[in-house]
């Protein structure tokens, strides 16, 4: 039998959602780290090992404001399963990055796995991604934007 019940796994994962969404608008992780234990563990995949609230704090306020952190608008899930025996939640989330002028939606996904600890903190978190994923969703973006700047360019330069 599982130490907690799916109602408080739920509650937990979708305060960890909100965290996400609310960290993402104002650029203030703080909260979002605070739902981890002192001694969580976070592996993220290109960045390693991180071990501690606060170094997962560290790494995630400096990555999410600089870019290309800093252009990722939303974390929307399209799905997640409950692992009640072992207080563990998977999914698939989309990470979004923000509009680059012309209304398009460019995102990829990972999958994350979370360890529930207890009283809404998680002890552990991995993310796992195809890297070449996120680099072709980058460059594209990239493009995007430097196209629509040579755009906005020889519109606004006379005689055009």
């Amino acid at each position: 039998m599982s130490q907690w019940t799916r109602a408080e796994l739920e509650d937990a994962f979708a305060h960890h959602q909100e965290l996400s969404q609310q960290a993402a608008a104002s650029g203030d992780w703080r909260a979002w780290a605070d739902q981890f234990t002192e001694d969580a563990v976070y592996i993220e995949h290109f960045f390693g090992r991180l071990e501690g609230r606060e170094a997962i704090y560290e790494w995630i306020q400096t990555t999410m404001n600089e870019w290309p952190g800093s252009e990722m608008t939303q974390f929307l899930v399209e799905w997640y399963i409950i692992d009640e025996e072992r207080g563990w939640v998977v999914w698939k989330v989309w990470n979004h990055m923000a509009d680059p002028g012309d209304g398009s939606d460019l995102r990829t996904y990972n999958f994350s796995l979370l360890k529930y600890a207890g009283d809404g903190l998680w002890s552990y978190e991995e993310d796992i991604y195809n890297p070449n994923r996120f680099i072709e969703m980058l460059e594209d973006y990239e493009a995007r934007k430097a196209a629509l700047a040579a755009g906005a360019e020889r519109a606004s330069s006379p005689g055009s």
